[in-house]
């Protein structure tokens, strides 16, 4: 008896489907097994991945706990109840944690007025590559200052005149070591130009700026900001 093209469509589609289910039972009698094996393996580093954070995490809670700490021995000016836990965190694997601890110590060594300890404190943080890269240069800055009166102006210079440039953060506090450099060396036209270019800096500190303008005068350069010289030309 001949199938109609209905019935033909449905045995079709059941042989069809017969052929799939066998395909997949075939599949999984050849690679069940891996595939559990897989799926608990997932699991598993699932399981890993969330309980590495956790740990993370509960041990960074730790860490700020540990640095509030030392803050509140240095805001009652107890160094040494200090000590301890800046030791500690100063061998964090957290950059952002061991660096704030390196600086702190830093300057309690400048507070008690060894420079040379302190640059050291500094030196590391700025010789750190692991650290962002802004962190590094204020190191710099801080290192050089510390140790600025047993530097030779060259080295000043040399250090801190890729920071000295306007658009810099740092271009402030780095152009006044290295306009004090220049003038040491006798070169009064480049410390004026550097403190005529920090007098202009409106990102600077306001005291900073004031400092620039007046050296810069003194060194025969107007280093007046243009909103002031022209307010000062109107009143006259």
């Amino acid at each position: 008896m001949a199938l109609t093209p209905q019935n033909n469509e449905a045995f079709l589609r059941e042989v069809d489907e017969e052929y799939r289910r066998e395909q997949m039972i075939g599949l999984w009698q050849r690679y069940g097994r891996l595939i559990v094996i897989g799926v608990v393996a997932l699991l598993v580093a699932f399981a890993g991945y969330l309980f590495w954070q956790h740990r993370e995490r509960a041990a960074a809670e730790k860490e700020g706990e540990t640095l509030q700490t030392a803050y509140d021995y240095l805001g009652a000016n107890d160094f040494k109840g200090a000590a301890k836990p800046l030791a500690e965190l100063a061998q964090s694997k957290r950059d952002g944690y061991r660096t704030l601890a390196l600086f702190s110590q830093g300057d309690v060594l400048l507070a008690k007025n060894d420079l040379k300890g302190a640059a050291a404190k500094f030196a590391g943080v700025a010789n750190d590559a692991s650290i962002a890269k802004p962190f590094r240069d204020l190191a710099l800055i801080r290192q050089t200052a510390a140790e600025y009166d047993t530097l030779k102006p060259d080295v000043v210079i040399q250090r801190l005149s890729p920071l000295a440039v306007q658009g810099n953060a740092y271009m402030g506090s780095a152009g006044e070591m290295v306009g004090a450099a220049y003038l040491a060396q006798g070169k009064r036209d480049l410390a004026g130009q550097t403190f005529a270019r920090i007098a202009r800096d409106t990102t600077a500190p306001a005291s900073l700026r004031q400092r620039a303008v007046q050296m810069a005068g003194v060194l025969g350069i107007d280093a007046l900001p243009q909103d002031v010289a022209a307010s000062r030309g109107m009143t006259e």
